[in-house]
Order: C-alpha cells, then sequence, then structure tokens
C-alpha cells in the first residue's frame, strides 16, 4: 500500500506540497525567521499538520513526509477495510484492489490530507460501532476528538452513520423508513437554505448526477481515468446484478442489504444537493470542492455493498485488472510530476534565503486533480511563497498579520496570485514569478522579476479556459 509513496523522489498530491511548505514556514515561526506570521492552537484541520512537524523535528521534513503520509494511507485502507468487514459481516479481501484505488483517488492526490485522514479514522471509529453495543460505542467515542482534530466533516461523516446505524437497530418494521425520508429531506432543506441566501457565495456543480457514485473518485488525471473509471462502476454493478439473479429471490437477501442501501442512498442525495463550493463568511476562506470529496463516502458504502456479494474469482480478477492498469497510469503520471518539481528544484535553489515569490503553475489539460503548488515545496530552505492561501485563510495553525512580508493577508488576493490575475502594485515588489514557459513541455519553469503595474500572470502558459 505504502509503494506509491516511494516510488518517486516525491509524493505528488496536489495540496501536499502546501502543507510540507507550511511546516517549514512554522518551523522558522519558532526560529523568529518569518515575521508577521504566528502560530495558534485550534481544535480541526490540523492533525496531518502536527505529524508532519513533529516527525520533522526527528527525521527532517523530507523523511518525515513519507512517513506522515504513508501512515495516513495505511490508515485509511484498513480503517475502510475494517468498515467494509464489519457491513459485510466477512473480511473483504477480494475487494482489497478496489480499496487500494480508492486509497490513491481523487481525495489523496488533491492533497486533502486531513480530511483524508479523518475519514480513515472515522471508519475505524463506525466498524467498532457497528455491532451496537455500549461498549462498542464507547470505544469509538475515544477517537472522536482525534477524527474532528483531523478535519470536521470526517466527524460528521461519523456521528451521521453512527445515529442511523444505532437508530436503525432500534426501529422496527415501517419506522424505519423515517431515516430515508429524513437524510432526504435534509439535504432538500440545506438546498433550499443555502440559495435562499444571497449573502452567502456558492456554486454548484453542473454535471450529472449519475456521475457522483463514488467511482468518480478514480478520474484524476485525465480521459484514460474516466474510461477506466465507467467500465469498472458497470463491472461492480454486473457483480451485483448476477449476485441479485442468483441469490435474490428470497425475502432474506434484501433485509440484510437494506441498511447498506439506504446509506449509498443518503450520501448520494447528499452530493447531489450540496453546493460545490461554498463561503459563509466573506473574510474567511471557501468550503471548497464539497461534493467531489464526499463522494469518498458514496465509494465507501459502494464497496460495503460489494463486499455483501458472494465472492467470485472473476471478481477479484476483475477488480485485479482495474488496479494494474490504474496504478500504471498513476506512476506515469507521477514521473511527469516529478520532473516539474525538479525543475523548480533547480531554479528556487539559486535564490538568496527570503527571496519572495508568486507561481503560476497550471496542471495537463483534462486534469481532474489540481497542482497549482507543485512550487511549494520547492521554496523550502530558500523563499518565501508570497500566494500562499493557508495563512489568509483562517483554517489552519498558521496566521499572518497585517504588514508581513511573506504572505499576502488576503484570501482573494492569495486567489489572484495563484491565477494570475493579480495587478503588481509598488508595495509588491521585489517579487519573482515562476511560470511554465513552454506550452509543448509544463515541466520546464522560468523565472523573472515582476514589474509595477503589469498582471503576474502576463508572461507564461495559460490554459485555453483561461
Amino acid at each position: 500500500m505504502v509503494i506509491p509513496c516511494v516510488w518517486q523522489r516525491r509524493i505528488e498530491a496536489g495540496d501536499l506540497g502546501s502543507h510540507v511548505y507550511n511546516a517549514w514556514l512554522a518551523q522558522l515561526v519558532q526560529e523568529g525567521k518569518a515575521p508577521g506570521i504566528y502560530i495558534v492552537w485550534q481544535s480541526k484541520n490540523i492533525l496531518f499538520d502536527l505529524m508532519l512537524f513533529y516527525l520533522a523535528k526527528i527525521f527532517g521534513l523530507p523523511t518525515a513526509e513519507k512517513i506522515a503520509v504513508s501512515l495516513c494511507v495505511l490508515i485509511f485502507f484498513w480503517g475502510v477495510f475494517a468498515l467494509v468487514a464489519a457491513v459485510a459481516g466477512k473480511p473483504p479481501w477480494f475487494l482489497s484492489p478496489l480499496i487500494a484505488m480508492f486509497a490513491y483517488g481523487y481525495v489523496f492526490y488533491m492533497g486533502f490530507i486531513n480530511y483524508y485522514l479523518s475519514v480513515g479514522l472515522a471508519a475505524i471509529a463506525l466498524a467498532l460501532v457497528w455491532p451496537g453495543g455500549k461498549r462498542d460505542l464507547l470505544r469509538a467515542s475515544i477517537l472522536f476528538p482525534i477524527i474532528y482534530l483531523a478535519h470536521p466533516l470526517g466527524a460528521l461523516w461519523f456521528l451521521g452513520t453512527a445515529a442511523y446505524r444505532l437508530l436503525w437497530l432500534n426501529l422496527r418494521g415501517r419506522t424505519r423508513l423515517a431515516l430515508p425520508l429524513s437524510t432526504l429531506l435534509l439535504a432538500i432543506a440545506v438546498h433550499v437554505f443555502i440559495r435562499h441566501h444571497p449573502e452567502y457565495r456558492w456554486d454548484f456543480l453542473q454535471s450529472p448526477i449519475i456521475l457522483r457514485n463514488g467511482f468518480d473518485q478514480l478520474e484524476v488525471f485525465g480521459h484514460r481515468y474516466v474510461i477506466l473509471s465507467v467500465a469498472l462502476f458497470v463491472f461492480a454493478l454486473i457483480c451485483i446484478v448476477v449476485d441479485a439473479v442468483q441469490h435474490g429471490r428470497s425475502l432474506e437477501y434484501w433485509k440484510k442489504r437494506q441498511l447498506i442501501v439506504e446509506l449509498y442512498l443518503a450520501a448520494f442525495w447528499m452530493t447531489a444537493l450540496l453546493p460545490q463550493n461554498l463561503k459563509l463568511d466573506p473574510t474567511a476562506g471557501w468550503i471548497g470542492v464539497l461534493v467531489t470529496r464526499l463522494t469518498i463516502i458514496n465509494a465507501i458504502f459502494a464497496m460495503c455493498w460489494l463486499a455483501s456479494l458472494q465472492p467470485r474469482v472473476w471478481h477479484l480478477v476483475g477488480y485485479g485488472a482495474a488496479a494494474a492498469i490504474f496504478f500504471a497510469f498513476t506512476f506515469q503520471e507521477m514521473a511527469y510530476l516529478n520532473r516539474l518539481e525538479a525543475d523548480a528544484a533547480r531554479i528556487t535553489e539559486q535564490l538568496p534565503f527570503g527571496t519572495r515569490v508568486s507561481a503560476t503553475i497550471y496542471e495537463k489539460p483534462r486534469y481532474r486533480a489540481m497542482f497549482i503548488h507543485a512550487v511549494d515545496r520547492a521554496c523550502v530552505g530558500h523563499c518565501f511563497m508570497y500566494s500562499n492561501y493557508e495563512p489568509s485563510t483562517r483554517e489552519f495553525r498558521l496566521r499572518v498579520a497585517p504588514g508581513n512580508r511573506v504572505v499576502t493577508t488576503s484570501q482573494d488576493e492569495s486567489e489572484d496570485w495563484q491565477w494570475g490575475r493579480h495587478q503588481v502594485r509598488p508595495e509588491d515588489l521585489p517579487m519573482k514569478q515562476i511560470y511554465q514557459c513552454d506550452a509543448a513541455d509544463l515541466t520546464q519553469l522560468c523565472i523573472r522579476d515582476l514589474a509595477v503595474g503589469e498582471k503576474n500572470g502576463r508572461i507564461g502558459y495559460r490554459p485555453q479556459s483561461e
């Protein structure tokens, strides 16, 4: 499971580069070398950052990153494995290739590591809750503060699913229908509430709802991943239909799967009705990429359903073949991204310590995962990434004071820097810009000095959609 964490020199996973950079920045804060930046304690969205920070004190950042990410992958894989086993009543060994693919899916490669870790921990807690006894609930509750420390969305998933499971055990007959109905009404109520509050900023996904089935988590690096995810979804449906035809004539067969189906449907219509991006406070950061990260929950419940089927050799062959193709594709993409970051390291290692830079980096066309922070990690030890988004969001440990020279204090300004829309002011200088200077090879980077009055993305590659 940890091979993809070590098969290239660097782990490429979207926001991960930013997490590593900010762990280094936190070290500088403690050493008094990052004036205007300070550290606060908060109770959420920091578990991975704490792991990275304290492991770096022992092993150094490069090794700490490998250890911390590998631990997160193992927690996610075995957490999901344990939950699926608890729900299905048997170890899902034949589903291991599928669980492995989801462990390295969209959420991982977007670099949502705190959220990813919270889902893995929540899965472990739900596996403990599943039998329904008081001791089971007590054991799971011990994990809850750690889940919340990682990310509140994982904590909410744990609370909602645990409550659903416990209520389902204590209701009988038609009264159980109140549970799926309540989740549907809740999703509709949240949808209507958000749409009727124009003071909030939000947008909803325009893609067909059926595509949020959970297997969309495998759509990461372009069109061939879309084909693979659709093929795998169809294969999973065939497995379900064949099993139902062979064994589904008895009412008991469907009763055993009723809860699994209800949980999958509840997760599905939540992702169908929630906004993709939401901003409740104009001065704070976005609750971003909400729906496409939540479909990992759909995937987990789908695997619970698949694990309830009678295992067949052809199931394992199908999942194994898909995993072999998926990881072969991913190895190629990681090699490409490592070349890009190696060029970023070549550029930044020549800079004097404390040089202020911004970067406009775009992923290849058709990429679904974003890599706008591909240069951040290369700045460790050398330069300050002025467009660094974490401190200004007030969602992480690092915070920023006005008037500092290390990072912008505005979330909107951070986005403008990242997307090449910022008009350079005299007080921004001196500032260097790192950009992709060869549209035929996006791994080739260049660096230049910015001038007053220009937009920072004026020179360099820009996608046609821009």
